[in-house]
């Protein structure tokens, strides 16, 4: 159901939303890393983070565009 829902998003509120996930995602895995002292997987998390805040604000430009 929620692909269902992602598919009827316009472009721009998709990828913020699929930003925002990235981001708790990134989060957890980093707040992860530095509990199990894994440097990996915290630079892993820091990575998501950075991906999904781009991500996000590349759906918010969409919406200033109308795409």
């Amino acid at each position: 159901m929620v692909n269902q829902e992602m598919t009827m998003m316009k472009p721009g509120t998709q990828d913020q939303v699929e930003g925002k996930l990235h981001n708790v995602k990134g989060k957890v895995k980093e707040a992860a890393g530095k509990l199990t002292n894994d440097p990996d997987l915290e630079a892993e998390g820091e990575a998501e983070q950075i991906a999904g805040k781009i991500q996000t604000k590349i759906g918010q430009v969409k919406k200033v565009l109308g795409k």
